[in-house]
């Protein structure tokens, strides 16, 4: 309760949390790929351990939020699919990032 000593301020408002970030499978892409420029398909899958559907299916959900995009490709006619965060998913896991430091530290500017 607010009212309780050492309680966060309930004057401050819950920072809105990403949804579609905020998704334990998703949450792991958007680490793994905020960090680097592209990833390939297979490294993702071994870097998060989802199975292939699993994956594809969570990497439809970013790209329709068009927080991804999505190209594919072959080499030596295998295909290969390349991974990479648009600017909006990177804004929106900075924003995902900062909403959720603001919110298990009690708020806006207290850390």
């Amino acid at each position: 309760m607010c009212a309780e000593a050492g309680s966060p301020d309930c004057s401050q408002p819950t920072p809105e949390i990403d949804r579609i970030i905020h998704e334990p499978a998703r949450l792991m892409i958007v680490a793994h790929l905020y960090v680097v420029a592209e990833a390939d398909f297979v490294f993702l899958q071994r870097q998060t351990s989802l199975t292939r559907g699993n994956l594809s299916s969570h990497l439809g959900k970013l790209e329709e939020a068009g927080y991804m995009e999505i190209s594919k490709e072959f080499i030596e006619k295998t295909p290969h699919t390349v991974l990479r965060l648009t600017e909006r998913g990177r804004q929106a896991f900075d924003r995902y990032r900062k909403n959720m430091r603001d919110f298990l530290s009690g708020g806006p500017g207290k850390a």
